[in-house]
């Protein structure tokens, strides 16, 4: 690609991935004054099924960016508790409605819709610039120091070089620079017992409000409000989707309304495999999340389950700790690797210990409700105040809140 590159251009950071972290980081490095470039690989953020799920602790930081009041002027909707029904009626698993916040609810907005609003409240600085359908195929390196100076991309007009004192990896659970850099060899890998099949239908005037959840008959199953639609996610065994899909849409559609018989009335608008999303679930971390002028941040070093909605919401977090600890090295034009451990270190512990809770949850909880045919019953300590109080307080904050320095 070398011979080849049409342009050769230079910045101070260049962030890799347009998803919640990238966008976050380089809005915040921006507004600070910092030349930044982020480099999105789609020509638009328009995707089906990605999650939707802003948190009370991402609404925080949006109001500590001055960002919050327009955000939540856009279309979308607020989730405030999380709800179970069984045979004795429903459980209250996390009621946000009590968190001590500006913001006591989950808002569930297309995620395009948010990065749409986050890059477009970038490109007021003069030193942002947004790259869609950039398909980064190498890091360029300084083969004295082994130290990452930017990125080689293909994009419009051709193939570029973007030259830059620090390179950040926030391209999500299938991060090309993990692969270019060597660090996701070193993976340490969680074994989710299950996938999920996301697809949507019509929600009706009675129906109830928030955020729904079913276990039993070997599937757990999640309704989010959206408004005039339900986003279903239909959990299932892993690697069982192929057995699924040659037993065809009408078994499909019969252990929907075996798990969720609410859902009989209009199951049926279900006529083909393509409105059915398949998401085969993974979980791992990296030891090491940088290299000598490379970050890692988001599911690029962490790739998070989907159980408890945590990926957004611990993306955001990294990218607002790094912009934190960085934004003071970056404007001195020397980012050495100690300042890149600060931000491992001060991430590693809270991404570890949520991915603990996740893994019991999934072995203790969600393994065997999907390993048996017989209705699940809900623990009794669920039913406990206390539980769903700590249940919301994890939901709505993670472990450790992280706030704008």
């Amino acid at each position: 690609m070398n011979d080849s590159t049409h342009s050769h251009h230079e910045t101070t950071c260049v962030i890799v991935g347009g998803g919640p972290a990238g966008a976050v980081l380089s809005f915040m490095l921006a507004r600070q004054g910092i030349p930044v470039a982020l480099l999105e690989m789609h020509k638009d953020f328009e995707r089906d099924f990605r999650g939707d799920t802003l948190h009370p602790s991402t609404l925080e930081i949006m109001d500590e960016l001055g960002l919050a009041e327009r955000l939540l002027q856009l279309p979308h909707t607020r989730i405030s508790e999380a709800t179970l029904p069984t045979e004795a009626g429903p459980v209250t698993l996390a009621d946000l409605g009590r968190l001590k916040t500006k913001f006591p609810f989950i808002a569930l907005m297309p995620q395009a819709r948010f990065l749409d609003f986050l890059t477009g409240e970038a490109k007021r600085f003069p030193n942002f610039q947004l790259v869609m359908g950039a398909m980064v195929d190498e890091l360029i390196e300084d083969p004295d120091r082994g130290a990452v100076r930017g990125v080689r991309y293909r994009g419009e007009g051709g193939e570029h070089e973007l030259r830059a004192t620090l390179t950040v990896g926030a391209d999500g659970r299938f991060s090309k620079l993990r692969k270019l850099s060597g660090l996701g060899e070193a993976a340490i890998r969680a074994s989710p017992p299950m996938d999920v099949l996301w697809f949507r239908l019509p929600r009706k005037a009675d129906d109830p409000h928030g955020l729904m959840g079913r276990i039993g008959a070997g599937h757990l199953l999640i309704e989010l409000d959206r408004g005039e639609e339900w986003q279903v996610a239909f959990i299932i065994r892993k690697d069982s989707y192929a057995q699924l899909r040659a037993a065809g849409l009408e078994e499909l559609r019969r252990e929907i309304v075996q798990t969720a018989p609410e859902l009989a009335d209009r199951v049926e608008l279900l006529t083909d495999w393509k409105q059915v999303s398949l998401l085969s679930v993974a979980a791992d971390r990296l030891p090491l999340w940088y290299r000598p002028g490379l970050l890692l941040i988001g599911d690029a070093a962490h790739v998070m389950s989907p159980a408890g909605g945590n990926g957004i919401n611990y993306a955001i977090h990294d990218a607002v700790t790094a912009a934190n600890l960085l934004s003071g090295p970056l404007k001195a034009g020397n980012v050495s690797v100690a300042d890149l451990a600060r931000v491992q270190r001060r991430r590693e512990w809270p991404t570890r210990i949520i991915q603990g809770i996740v893994n019991t949850m999934q072995e203790q909880i969600l393994r065997p409700a999907l390993d048996s045919d017989k209705p699940f019953a809900v623990p009794g300590f669920v039913r406990w105040p206390v539980v769903s109080g700590l249940v919301a307080h994890v939901m709505g904050f993670g472990i450790g809140r992280v706030h704008v320095e």
